[in-house]
């Protein structure tokens, strides 16, 4: 029998420090986010970040937390059960951290009869600390403790003519009634150096400003060059003004060089270079999160507002949009049914 296994980030239990300090040491001890050597990873988690960061995460959590729980958490459980009322194969929702385990979810599918699943990392967008890590964690679960399942992934999905047609909808209608100078596509942030490393070329990605528009192999696992894509996509379908969309990315730790333009800088620069009403719109996520939740629809307004900006608006991640339940179900129905995946 096949079934289906979704999976996203994840979440804390609760917005303390003593639940976020766990979650944040799984997170943040991942070889795929930090990739340090183990023993340098290990002192620059455990010996600084979590002796001060849990505190302070566990604040900004707090902000966002709804009655039902952790958005993320609540959100993708009302995208799964969506979904599973499409199809008539099993679905199950894992996190790649935090109690919902992807184990417990591969357990969950092996219990209803599941012996082949496909499995949907949750993330538009390829990169190792995202989607890399979903399928490496999925795949170590199911040798250790599943050897009798077949899996098969989903791929990035950030081209998909489809995706970008929900996506864009989504955003049309986040933009009714609102009369924007600006729209800022922001961007999951990652060290130009995961680019680096996930260049099977070894040679194409230089970050150079022309690598991301020259077409090569290396873009199937280029961040960047997807991210870009996407910002272009949507641009062409929404038709929107060139002078009007730019694209940069969020969420940076530590001093290694990040991908740039960081998204913090861009709304001090477009405040003051005049832009009063401003949209940001946060493509890296299909579930709104800490990081679209605090970071940009929170704090991103307090300073665009500081720096002179007037009106701003996040328009929200598509959730459990209908559309995107609409596209993700006919997408593994057509794995079921054909082995087809969306291309």
């Amino acid at each position: 029998m096949k079934g289906v296994l979704l999976v996203n980030l994840g979440s804390p239990d609760s917005p303390t420090a003593k639940d976020v300090k766990p979650y944040l040491d799984e997170f943040l001890m991942d070889e795929r986010v930090i990739d340090s050597p183990k023993w340098l990873r290990n002192i620059i988690v455990r010996g600084i970040i979590l002796n001060t960061r849990p505190k302070k995460s566990a604040e900004a959590y707090a902000k966002i937390w709804w009655e039902e729980g952790s958005p993320l958490i609540v959100i993708s459980e009302r995208f799964a059960e969506k979904v599973q009322k499409q199809t008539d194969m099993p679905v199950a929702l894992g996190m790649r951290y935090g109690s919902m385990t992807i184990k417990n979810a591969l357990q969950e599918l092996k219990e209803k009869g599941v012996d082949e699943v496909l499995l949907v990392p949750l993330y538009p967008h390829y990169a190792m600390s995202s989607f890399e890590t979903v399928v490496v964690k999925t795949m170590e679960e199911q040798q250790a403790h599943f050897p009798e399942m077949k899996l098969t992934t989903l791929p990035a999905f950030y081209s998909n003519p489809d995706y970008i047609k929900v996506l864009s909808e989504s955003i049309a209608e986040g933009l009714k009634g609102f009369e924007y100078d600006h729209i800022l596509f922001s961007y999951h942030g990652i060290p130009e150096r995961h680019i680096r490393k996930s260049d099977p070329t070894k040679f194409h990605c230089k970050i150079d400003g022309n690598c991301c528009k020259t077409n090569s192999v290396a873009h199937h696992t280029c961040y960047r060059h997807q991210c870009y894509d996407t910002t272009e996509l949507v641009k062409a379908y929404l038709n929107l003004p060139e002078d009007k969309v730019s694209s940069s990315f969020q969420s940076r730790l530590g001093r290694d060089p990040w991908l740039q333009p960081f998204t913090d800088f861009e709304f001090e620069r477009l405040a003051k270079e005049g832009i009063k009403k401003l949209v940001v719109i946060t493509p890296a996520f299909v579930s709104d999160c800490l990081e679209t939740l605090e970071e940009i629809a929170m704090e991103g307004k307090e300073q665009f507002q500081e720096a002179g900006g007037e009106d701003y608006k996040h328009i929200p991640c598509l959730n459990d949009n209908d559309e995107w339940v609409n596209l993700m179900a006919k997408w593994v129905n057509e794995w079921q049914v054909k082995e087809i995946l969306p291309v």
